[in-house]
């Protein structure tokens, strides 16, 4: 895809003056620790710095996920942060970024994100009266079990799993290697997981202490080194209600672009820090064959739902153009079914 050979080449956004009078938006954010959260920390961040644009943000965190997707669909807000699997109700291709095995590491993660700030990808971004402004970093997936023995594929089976009750796919996963899908959400999966009720989660370190998931890790426990996937967040904006406001809103979101990118590159900073923070004790190592395993059963899996319609072709051709450009001699980069 040509969005991923030019992000090396962006060309320089025109400097626009800050918006005065200054506008006010209302912003809805999911963080499912709430107000003091991570993520309504860093959205706290943002809200300063959209002073500098002439930006009057209201920001309002909900521990609710759906809560916040319908209040900005009710119009209450005119701008949503939420994670990406929850905004392909409104952008069916950045809803697609969170496929099982996505991207390996945060530097391919970095490389996705700049080939999306690319000005052709204005295009894709706007669906009706929802547009995409930016996509955000939420951290890798790890499995984390209440049994440490259970590091294998083929040892999950039988075993309780939380997964999204709004999500049919991953409940269609998870029944693929013989484990027991149990339907959750968001604010409840911590929860089932600490008291015993599933065996087994996938979330990041950034939710390890906030959501006292080493009360479900325990001294039998652990988490696999192993990132299922890279999670992201989308920042999505109700164009219908912004752009009366903001005439030149599309020339605005191009000039911060390069802030986004290089926002991005200060909140890895805190993922990894995040991951580093966790105790050492609790990791389980796979072996390399036990790694090609789990790979081989991810891409088997998002290929499997790309065909029955769960995930955008072109995104699927974009993250393996973006994996393959950092592992050129990886086996998919020879074979062209995504």
């Amino acid at each position: 895809m040509a969005l991923l050979a030019a992000s090396s080449l962006l060309p320089a956004a025109e400097p626009l003056k800050p918006l005065s009078p200054a506008v006010k938006l209302r912003a809805c954010v999911f963080d499912p620790v709430g107000a003091n959260g991570p993520v309504a920390n860093m959205a706290k961040d943002l809200m300063l710095d959209a002073r500098r644009w002439g930006l009057d943000v209201q920001l309002r965190t909900y521990p609710d996920e759906r809560i916040a997707a319908e209040d900005f669909k009710a119009g209450q807000c005119e701008i949503v942060g939420l994670s990406s699997l929850r905004a392909k109700q409104f952008n069916r291709q950045v809803g697609s970024i969170d496929a099982p095995g996505n991207l390996r590491s945060y530097e391919e993660l970095r490389t996705l994100v700049r080939a999306m700030a690319h000005p052709a990808f204005a295009p894709m971004s706007i669906a009706g009266r929802y547009q995409v402004a930016g996509v955000l970093p939420i951290g890798a997936l790890f499995v984390m079990v209440r049994d440490r023995s259970i590091n294998s594929i083929e040892k999950a089976a039988g075993k309780k799993v939380a997964v999204l009750d709004w999500d049919p796919s991953q409940a269609k996963m998870i029944s693929a290697i013989g484990a027991q899908p149990v339907a959750s959400d968001i604010t409840s999966f911590a929860g089932k997981f600490n008291n015993g009720q599933v065996d087994i989660i996938a979330a990041p370190a950034m939710a390890y202490q906030p959501l006292e998931l080493y009360r479900g890790v325990g001294s039998k426990g652990g988490v696999i080194r192993f990132p299922l996937l890279q999670a992201t967040g989308t920042i999505l904006i109700r164009r219908d209600l912004v752009l009366p406001k903001i005439p030149d809103l599309d020339e605005r979101l191009l000039q911060l672009r390069d802030y986004v990118l290089r926002f991005i590159d200060d909140f890895i900073v805190r993922l990894k820090a995040a991951e580093a923070a966790m105790p050492k004790e609790v990791w389980i190592e796979l072996s390399d064959a036990e790694k090609a395993k789990y790979s081989r059963m991810l891409r088997e899996a998002r290929l499997r739902m790309t065909a029955d319609g769960v995930y955008d072709t072109s995104v699927m051709n974009l993250l393996r153009k973006v994996r393959c450009k950092h592992e050129p001699s990886n086996e998919e980069c020879s074979l062209f079914d995504e």
